[in-house]
């Protein structure tokens, strides 16, 4: 498996290379790039397997690079600081390591890229199991993953769940996210009706985490959540969903 370091720190990337060199026989590091220029370089004229990239660069964030190139291969991005998970997993991130890192923390995401390509195999050879329907209003626990860590949410402490491309989102009311591996169809009949609202193909959310509500044209409704979403996007009631939401608001 051939893998390229995007790191400006030369002495955190001679101790990543040793570790990915310790823990996996078969692992190359076939490149080192401190900055985004050579990065994108490097990835224009090869293919890596795997990128291990740090978010703060000395010339910028990496996410430039996406912008910059197309990046095919996983992505397990490096940082110190961990707002920037959302951007991370909408950018090829299978993982999001916090530093200071150790030789665990390089194994456990490799452990994860395994995983989830066992899975991706298993998924094209085999007849896809149904996911678990549970009863309505019985799911109040979410265990989710921030890099090495698991943590439970409460669904009493969600404000909304955002579906984006093939991942599925949950948003605290304190703006913290997280992704979690199921789908908005199957999570919808597992949430209390009582608290929670699917109002269109991509949200869910919390009657509680409704901030304001605007009319819109051919009776649709515009909500403004707390908190408000990536990039300001606008929450929209879809037109056949509204007369279901205004009889929910009214329960």
């Amino acid at each position: 498996m051939k893998v390229l370091i995007v790191e400006d720190e030369e002495l955190t990337a001679s101790e990543l290379r040793a570790i990915l060199s310790e823990t996996d026989a078969s692992i190359e590091v076939s490149a080192v790039a401190a900055t985004i220029e050579a990065a994108v370089k490097i990835l224009r004229e090869s293919a890596p397997d795997l990128i291990f990239m740090d978010i703060h660069l000395g010339d910028g964030d990496s996410f430039e690079i996406f912008r910059r190139t197309e990046v095919r291969c996983p992505v397990i991005f490096t940082t110190a600081y961990d707002q920037y998970t959302l951007k991370a997993f909408k950018n090829q991130g299978i993982d999001y390591i916090l530093k200071p890192y150790d030789r665990r923390d390089i194994e456990q995401s490799l452990k994860k890229l395994k995983s989830l390509t066992e899975q991706s195999f298993r998924q094209e050879t085999e007849t896809p199991v149904k996911p678990l329907q549970l009863l309505p209003g019985s799911r109040n626990r979410f265990m989710v993953n921030l890099g090495s860590r698991i943590k439970t949410v409460n669904a009493s402490d969600i404000a909304y769940f955002m579906a984006e491309g093939k991942y599925l989102y949950l948003f605290t009311r304190e703006g913290e996210s997280y992704i979690l591996d199921e789908t908005i169809t199957s999570l919808e009949p597992q949430l209390s009706p009582s608290e929670f609202f699917r109002i269109n193909r991509k949200f869910i959310i919390h009657i509680s985490s409704i901030r304001e509500m605007f009319k819109l044209s051919r009776n649709r409704i515009k909500i403004v959540p707390d908190p408000v979403p990536p990039d300001n996007l606008a929450v929209i009631v879809s037109e056949d969903r509204a007369s279901l939401f205004r009889s929910w608001l009214n329960m």
